[in-house]
């Protein structure tokens, strides 16, 4: 089954109008199910989402919640909780770790643990970012 998604236009502040991939992935605890759209980021190592989406999704920093830094390009530290989530592309449902940042000023990204494993993911000249399973 292949699953496509049209790369989104959006302004770069450096570049001007860029392409950028994304994908509409439905983020699942319990009974509540949370629709977005998230940058397929392959050199993100794990889904990133922010405060406000946790949120949505019921998430609550417990006593056994261990709360880590994760840092991308830079130096500045984001503070995550490492929750699970059932995560749908399309029809295909699995279960995914995704770190909850416990502030809002984070993207929200697709990375590759618990979701390149079950695709090939291939990115078509700035037009489509393909999921095939």
């Amino acid at each position: 089954m292949e699953i496509e998604f049209d790369f989104k236009k959006e302004q770069s502040r450096l570049l001007g109008p860029v392409l950028r991939p994304v994908a509409r992935i439905t983020l699942v605890n319990q009974e509540i199910e949370v629709p977005e759209h998230l940058y397929v980021d392959s050199g993100a190592d794990l889904t990133l989402i922010p405060k406000s989406v946790g949120d949505l999704l019921g998430f609550k920093v417990s006593q056994g919640d261990s709360i880590e830094e994760i840092k991308g390009v830079g130096e500045r530290g984001i503070p995550v909780v490492i929750k699970k989530v059932e995560m749908r592309i399309c029809k295909k449902a699995f279960e995914a770790r995704v770190a909850w940042a416990l502030i809002e000023e984070v993207p929200l990204l697709l990375g590759r643990a618990d979701v390149f494993a079950l695709f090939n993911v291939c990115f078509k000249k700035n037009t489509k970012t393909v999921f095939e399973d």
